[in-house]
């Protein structure tokens, strides 16, 4: 049998980073698929380049970020200052939604203040998602926004998320903010500004990956289940026995690699297709993305590669949120993608010359006090054993790809300390 004293399961950006952290240490990343960087790979097409989904990087530690630029010598890297809309009415609208009302037409104006000067927003309240929506912002911003945008993202019901399923992604106003907003706008959060490799998204993780020891990285190899006790992993080539795991796999999939007694009905999902599609001229710019709460289109948003590459041919990547047993109809829900774009008047006559498309499954997990609590239970067990759960999946959680990377460097550093 095969030994490694670091068994990592998943080759995205937190296993690779886990590795990395590892410096010379003895560890072996396995994964099912024939190539690394997990949802962050890039498929790069006559002349296009588009990621699996977008995924544009809002780095908070100078240091991850000069590390990972330090490997990435000869690789453009562009900065953007982000321009995001929310399609409203035939109109766009600055986003956070909450904090540019004034740009509605008046009558949904004056509806969205009213109810959000009269919102009576008590957090002991607030169980829900759906409830922090309605309990802060009022009945019309939620219902002309907040609650149909993320109905179409997360395909599901909001009351059955946690307030804080968003964390601090979320961008929270209140009255005096949405005031204040009118005459001097602060639109900042989070992702006001991010960088994009010229390579696309796959260049950062190529850039962690050369921090990893090649013959370390074992493709096509899935984890099919753990001997907790023994310390004994098996994937679909062999049995290799390990004194500590670290996987990025979802949790409940773990949870059930390792013969835990769980209940799986509390970790729920949604699907996410996505098409990217290249045209044959511009459209939109000064644009990087748009929200569209509008239920009557299939997508709930859109983004646009060419506005960051500045390139004269429209490249869109445009996603579709759906419930996790929901059948796939690529052909049918394609069509109505693009009469939707059509529609919304980003296309006009413009031919489509390059397409790409994928199903994220899982896209984004459901977070609720059931799940963590489920999650928090087990990992009792795990750790017990050495097995460590991390990453956006294996956490359960939503997060950016900087937390994964600053949380598996907390991770190895832990070892080292204790």
């Amino acid at each position: 049998m095969e030994k490694t004293q670091t068994l990592i399961i998943g080759a995205g950006i937190s296993g690779l980073s886990t590795a990395a952290a590892l410096g010379d240490a003895d560890y072996l990343v396995l994964d099912a698929d024939s190539a690394i960087g997990g949802y962050c790979k890039t498929t790069k097409q006559d002349g296009f380049v588009w990621d699996y989904s977008g995924h544009f990087f809002h780095f908070k530690n100078p240091e991850i970020e000069a590390w990972l630029r330090e490997r990435m010598q000869g690789q453009d890297i562009i900065t953007c200052e982000k321009k995001s809309f929310v399609a409203y009415g035939g109109d766009w609208i600055d986003f956070p939604f909450q904090k540019n009302i004034h740009q509605l037409p008046k009558a949904d104006m004056i509806d969205c203040l009213h109810d959000l000067y009269f919102a009576k927003s008590n957090a002991k309240e607030e169980g829900s998602f759906l409830d922090m929506v309605y309990s802060r912002f009022g009945k019309s911003i939620s219902e002309k926004f907040l609650v149909p945008y993320n109905e179409k993202l997360y395909a599901c019901d909001l009351g059955s998320l946690d307030k804080d399923a968003m964390g601090r992604f979320f961008p929270h106003a209140d009255v005096d903010d949405v005031v204040r907003n009118m005459k001097t706008p602060d639109n900042q959060s989070y992702n006001a500004s991010f960088t994009y490799p010229q390579g696309g998204a796959i260049e950062y993780v190529n850039a962690i990956a050369s921090a990893v020891r090649p013959d370390a990285i074992c493709l096509n190899e899935a984890l099919i289940g753990i001997d907790l006790e023994r310390k004994v992993a098996r994937t679909t080539l062999r049995e290799i026995a390990f004194d500590r795991l670290v996987s990025s796999a979802p949790f409940n999939r773990l949870a059930q690699f390792a013969g835990l007694d769980y209940n799986d009905e509390v970790f729920t999902w949604n699907k996410v297709m996505v098409f990217n599609l290249g045209f044959d001229r511009k459209g939109p710019k000064e644009v990087h993305w748009v929200y569209y709460p509008d239920r009557a289109l299939e997508f709930y948003r859109v983004g646009f590669y060419d506005n960051i590459f500045d390139t004269d041919r429209m490249s869109l990547y445009v996603e579709v949120g759906l419930p996790r047993d929901a059948e796939v109809d690529f052909e049918g829900t394609r069509a109505r993608v693009l009469e939707g774009l059509a529609r919304e008047g980003l296309i006009d006559g413009h031919e489509l010359v390059s397409e790409h498309s994928l199903v994220m499954d899982p896209a984004y997990v459901h977070i609720n006090q059931q799940a963590r609590a489920e999650v928090d239970r087990l990992n009792v067990t795990l750790k017990a054993h050495d097995v460590h759960s991390i990453g956006r999946y294996g956490g359960w959680t939503y997060c950016s790809i900087e937390d994964n990377m600053i949380e598996a460097r907390a991770l190895v550093a832990s070892w080292h300390e204790g």
